[in-house]
């Protein structure tokens, strides 16, 4: 793929500055991907008990990805408008805040109050994937999906312990007279919380603001060429608006298989006899395989291209669907390793995708349009979420598994059409 990308200024300075600031965004993403965790690993069984419906278990993963379409547009707008630092850390507090929420509804056993209190915690999930793009802002093209994955793979540590510490949290929850099932959710208030802190404080200089200093120094001693108003060729616009609608495209499939299998696997071993430890190992090693092989991904896209690892994205989502389909449901390990293709599959389409997005879009807008690209990407997660319930309800997880399966199969007609167009 070839998009029109200034390279970024190799200044030592500013290599300096780009490791400090990833430092401090991997502090934060491991103390978030906790948080995100926790609560992906009980929202569909507490909905499902204080409803008593498998119908409407997808209901708070969906409510969740609403809530983040929400604050990515929030979050993407505080960026533009202030920088990295502030956007993030408002969008941290946030999910501390829809975390409080779902422990004081499950307390009362309120259900309007638990989707109130979802929809707002679905900020820190926002949040946590809006971070990767704070850690391209200084890198250059050349190393831009190695800076994304480096932010991206540090969610791994609190993403793979969060659904481990579900039975512990539980626990403790019972201990303080809160429902077992809200347990994780104290775990994910705190890491939200203590996220937001290390970013407020620590996150100096901030990366957004910081490189359109950069670039505003590199175009006024450059030559503006005759073009639009940006001093960009037509040619150049027209690869920058096709580059955004392959990102959103790769990132949304992706998203939406992603959500609506993971969302319903944990009911599912529920229903053939598995307990929260059992669902919460399954959870860890997915959650581990969308962030752990980060790095590798990065190092693929920089090296074969962004186009090449989004259809290996879909081709991976396949196979996790058709595993997930055969899978017997009172066996754990078939069903871990469905959820460790279905988070390595993920991790290729959003590397590749918010790469591709990066590359298309230049710093003055940049905040707020990839604030716009994670809210389709959310819609895109709500949807899933939301039907995953219906439909296994309807026809069973076998048969959401393969829709899945098929749906992420669409990504290489869909690129194979709009790069023959470019």
């Amino acid at each position: 793929m070839t998009t029109s990308v200034p390279a970024r200024i190799e200044d030592p300075s500013h290599s300096r500055t780009q490791r400090r600031i990833l430092i401090v965004l991997v502090v934060a993403q491991v103390l978030s991907g906790a948080g995100l965790a926790a609560g992906v690993t009980v929202g569909a069984l507490l909905a499902q008990d204080m409803l008593g419906s498998t119908g409407l278990a997808g209901l708070p993963s969906a409510l969740g990805t609403a809530g983040s379409a929400l604050a990515a547009v929030a979050v993407g707008r505080i960026s533009q408008a202030r920088g990295r630092r502030p956007g993030l850390a408002a969008g941290y507090l946030a999910g501390a805040v829809g975390s409080v929420g779902v422990i004081a509804a499950a307390v009362v056993g309120n259900p309007v109050l638990l989707f109130l209190a979802l929809f707002v915690y679905g900020a820190g999930t926002a949040t946590t994937l809006q971070a990767r793009y704070a850690g391209a802002d200084l890198a250059a093209p050349a190393h831009r999906a190695r800076a994304v994955s480096t932010v991206l793979v540090a969610t791994t540590l609190g993403g793979v312990a969060g659904p481990n510490l579900a039975a512990p949290t539980g626990d403790l929850a019972h201990t303080l007279g809160i429902p077992h099932l809200a347990g994780p959710f104290l775990l994910a208030g705190a890491a939200y919380a203590m996220a937001a802190l290390v970013l407020a404080i620590w996150l100096r200089p901030d990366p957004l603001l910081l490189a359109r200093t950069l670039e505003a120094e590199r175009t006024a001693k450059a030559y503006a060429q005759p073009g639009d108003a940006d001093g960009r060729s037509r040619p150049a616009v027209e690869r920058r608006r096709s580059g955004v609608l392959v990102g959103v495209l790769v990132m949304a499939l992706t998203q939406l298989v992603m959500v609506a299998i993971m969302t319903m696997t944990p009911v599912h071993m529920h229903d053939h006899g598995h307990g929260t430890a059992a669902s919460g190992l399954v959870i860890a090693i997915h959650i581990g395989a969308m962030y752990l092989p980060s790095p590798l991904t990065g190092w693929l896209v920089d090296r074969y291209g962004r186009l090449t690892v989004a259809v290996a994205s879909g081709l991976t989502l396949l196979a996790a669907g058709i595993v997930a389909a055969v899978a017997p449901g009172d066996s754990v390990a078939p069903l871990a390793a469905a959820l460790a293709l279905l988070g390595l599959g993920w991790n290729f389409g959003l590397v590749a995708g918010t790469t591709i997005i990066t590359d298309a879009v230049p710093t003055a807008t940049r905040a707020r349009t990839q604030g716009l690209v994670d809210v389709a990407v959310a819609v895109a997660g709500a949807s899933g979420g939301m039907a995953s319930g219906l439909v296994v309800a309807v026809s069973g997880f076998s048969t959401l598994a393969l829709a899945c399966g098929v749906v992420a199969l669409a990504l290489l007609p869909v690129i194979a059409a709009i790069t023959r167009d470019r």
